[in-house]
């Protein structure tokens, strides 16, 4: 079968290798799709970051070389021993973390902050191939009313709906997000899913607002819009309940820490690749927070499943598939380059 195998930065190759076969308690996927993911981007251009070179990982006994892709769906065309909830045929999102079980974030149900975490596609091999075999704790059985090519967006868009889920909003809270990127989008789509309207997206690319304005969000300029002053006047200087950064930079930090009412979160989902200067005398004189979040647990794949079926999630303008012999050029590259939102591999060209 074909794999995208990674080597190293800036080393990654398209290659025939063979096809995986399931153990006691696996699963063995054809992929229907699979999302290329920020992190992808990381570890081809600057990595290895998150997959070890040498040292096998504790959890999956993998290290590089290794198949890339832990945002994916597919079809289930094999079963291991003692898989029973699982069968042959049935259509799947995969939510990519091995964890220990033993941890005390583990024994909580914590378990997105296992504290020896892995990732399929990172330390295991992954989904950009054309078959791929996860632990069945890690499969989602997809509604009939799922298409595949949703389900690969289960994934980010659970990142995105954890998130959300860690500023503590209603239906009558107001909200404000800093990036469109896709997990930008997908937190305007989570918070909607929770029953917000009042939701404004702060971004400086005319790309993106378009793109998740034609989704149907309001959005802010903040290179040609004061975008405090103008929170303040629609909020009576009462500031927005929850701000999420999506974005990562200096600047969307400083202007939700500026934005947020008296003890709101701003909650961080970004990746921050350098230590940002963070205003702290904001916090201290509102008694505001800054809330971490990383990942998902099986809850938010469910939740997000559930309003998939609903026919909450739109892709039009934003999603767009990409052969895997196309992974490079036609992936990574356009995406660095911020000539696409999301691409999904399909393995099969």
């Amino acid at each position: 079968m074909r794999a995208a195998v990674y080597y190293g930065k800036n080393k990654l190759e398209i290659e025939d290798i063979p096809e995986p076969s399931p153990g006691e308690g696996q699963v063995k996927i054809k992929v229907s799709r699979n999302g290329i993911c920020g992190t992808d981007l990381h570890e081809y251009y600057d990595g290895p970051i998150f997959i070890p070179p040498t040292d096998p990982h504790p959890l999956t006994g993998r290290c590089m070389p290794l198949t890339l892709g832990h945002e994916f769906s597919g079809l289930v065309t094999e079963v291991g021993k003692n898989v029973t909830d699982v069968h042959v045929g049935d259509r799947v999102a995969v939510e990519p973390i091995y964890r220990c079980g033993e941890c005390r974030p583990c024994r909580t149900g914590a378990y997105n902050l296992c504290n020896v975490i892995g990732f399929h596609g990172l330390m295991a091999d992954g989904g950009m191939a054309e078959y791929t075999v996860v632990p069945v704790n890690q499969v989602h059985k997809l509604p009939d009313n799922v298409s595949l090519e949703m389900g690969a967006l289960v994934e980010p868009m659970s990142v995105a709906y954890h998130a959300a889920t860690m500023g503590e909003v209603n239906d009558q809270s107001r909200a404000l997000i800093y990036g469109a990127g896709p997990i930008g989008i997908g937190l305007w789509f989570a918070l909607r899913g929770m029953g917000l309207t009042e939701i404004d997206v702060v971004e400086p690319s005319e790309t993106r607002r378009r793109s998740i304005e034609a989704l149907g969000a309001r959005t802010l300029d903040p290179s040609s819009q004061d975008v405090t002053a103008l929170i303040a006047d629609r909020t009576n200087g009462d500031g927005v309940d929850a701000a999420f950064d999506a974005a990562g930079v200096a600047p969307a930090v400083q202007s939700a820490l500026e934005c947020l009412g008296e003890r709101r979160p701003l909650v961080s989902v970004a990746i921050y690749e350098k230590p940002l200067p963070t205003p702290l005398i904001n916090l201290v004189l509102r008694e505001r927070r800054v809330q971490g979040t990383i990942c998902y647990t099986g809850a938010d794949y469910s939740a997000v499943i559930d309003l998939m079926a609903k026919g909450h999630y739109k892709t039009t303008g934003w999603v767009e598939d990409v052969p895997l012999t196309g992974v490079i050029d036609r992936g990574f590259e356009q995406l660095r380059a911020g000539q696409k939102m999301k691409l999904l591999v399909d393995p099969a060209n």
